[in-house]
């Protein structure tokens, strides 16, 4: 729990603090130097305390009504000067009215304001001075005018502070934004080419039961033979159409349309000489040979490896990766871990083809942890179970 009070007590404590000293640092003054005083503060029924008091006290509603309150305090300081009242640490509002007026402000107008009202209030202050006695103390008039503009300056810089750190905060959600919907993307793509080569492999199994269904059913009793080999295709299609029901695909449409095999377990070694042609140092642990695994896991696996390596030379580049692939009764363990960069530059981000990893894992009913290592590098951990 923050022991920091509200902005409205904070506003309120300021604001008698500022009204505070600057009664007591005005009678301080007069005190200490008499002569200095022209038209002491009880004059005029008590006009000088009560200037003070406003202007200092405006500050409680700085944030809600900056311009009212530089307007309030800069009138009380006018008249308090032109009035020839003695000079103390009554301009303590007025500057935090100033620096409050361009720090929430928009920039332009709250600077436009704060310039002319400075250049009014210098103007009045200058005339009051003219026959100030002793001619020394005109000093303390340059200083309103100094800490006026440093003031309003002041201000300025921390709105523009604020400006430049909201609109880079906006530029990185914005980035993130870009980021995530680049990746639902390819996770939306991922499932139109999973609907596409699902209506490849069964459609047209299941276009053949029908037909010869319907020869079955009309010469069944004229042609028993025929209807025979008939019921043997159904069986024969249909068994085929449920293996590769369950492996979602078994084949891919290349750019020519042409339709290969889906890459398994037995491409790895090919992969991971390709990895290595391309800088990585790759160590593989794998049984030699491939375990009989469904076609969908075996091309899960394989491209969840392909991915990693793509990950790890894009975004670290050449490093060493362990690679580990274990076969259990009922599961795959597949692991990916790079050392990261060998060199004291911080590794970039990794890629967004994560997410497609994870969503390959899923429609399998498997899962994926990824992730960066506490001494450095990063790691890609995926579970496939081997059952339907």
């Amino acid at each position: 729990m923050s022991l920091r009070p509200p902005v409205w007590a904070q506003d309120v404590l300021l604001a008698l603090f500022i009204t505070v000293m600057q009664v007591q640092g005005t009678i301080t003054r007069i005190s200490g130097e008499p002569e200095v005083v022209v038209r002491p503060l009880a004059d005029l029924g008590y006009l000088g305390y009560g200037l003070l008091v406003i202007s200092g006290l405006a500050v409680t509603v700085r944030r809600r009504w900056p311009v009212v309150v530089f307007v309030v305090t800069a009138l009380a300081s006018l008249t308090y000067y032109t009035l020839d009242f003695p000079d103390g640490p009554g301009w303590l509002g007025l500057f935090v009215a100033l620096y409050t007026l361009t720090a929430l402000g928009d920039g332009r107008r709250s600077l436009l304001m704060a310039g002319g009202g400075t250049a009014v209030l210098a103007t009045v202050w200058l005339i009051a001075a003219a026959d100030i006695e002793p001619r020394a103390a005109i000093g303390w008039v340059f200083f309103r005018i100094g800490a006026s503009v440093m003031s309003a300056a002041l201000g300025e810089s921390v709105r523009t502070r604020k400006v430049i750190a909201a609109e880079a905060l906006e530029r990185a959600e914005l980035a993130e934004r870009t980021r995530e919907e680049e990746a639902r993307a390819r996770v939306d793509e991922e499932r139109l080419r999973i609907a596409r080569e699902v209506h490849d492999t069964v459609a047209h199994a299941i276009a053949i039961i029908n037909v010869q269904s319907g020869v079955t059913a009309h010469v069944l009793d004229k042609r028993p033979e025929q209807a025979r080999e008939a019921l043997k295709t159904i069986e024969r299609t249909s068994s085929q159409a449920l293996r590769e029901m369950r492996s979602i695909l078994g084949v891919l449409r290349d750019d020519s349309d042409g339709r290969v095999p889906q890459p398994g377990l037995a491409q790895i070694c090919e992969l991971v000489a390709d990895a290595r042609e391309a800088g990585l140092d790759v160590d593989v642990t794998m049984a030699s040979p491939p375990p009989p695994v469904p076609g969908v896991v075996g091309s899960a696996v394989y491209r969840i490896l392909q991915e990693s390596i793509t990950n790890v030379l894009r975004h670290v580049g050449p490093t060493r990766v362990a690679i580990v692939v274990e076969h259990s009764a009922d599961a795959m363990e597949v692991r990916v871990t790079d050392e990261g960069r060998t060199d004291a530059r911080t590794p970039e981000e990794p890629g967004r083809g994560i997410l497609g990893m994870r969503e390959r894992c899923q429609l399998l009913g498997g899962e994926l942890e990824a992730g960066p290592l506490p001494g450095g590098g990063f790691a890609v951990t995926a579970r496939l179970p081997l059952a339907s």
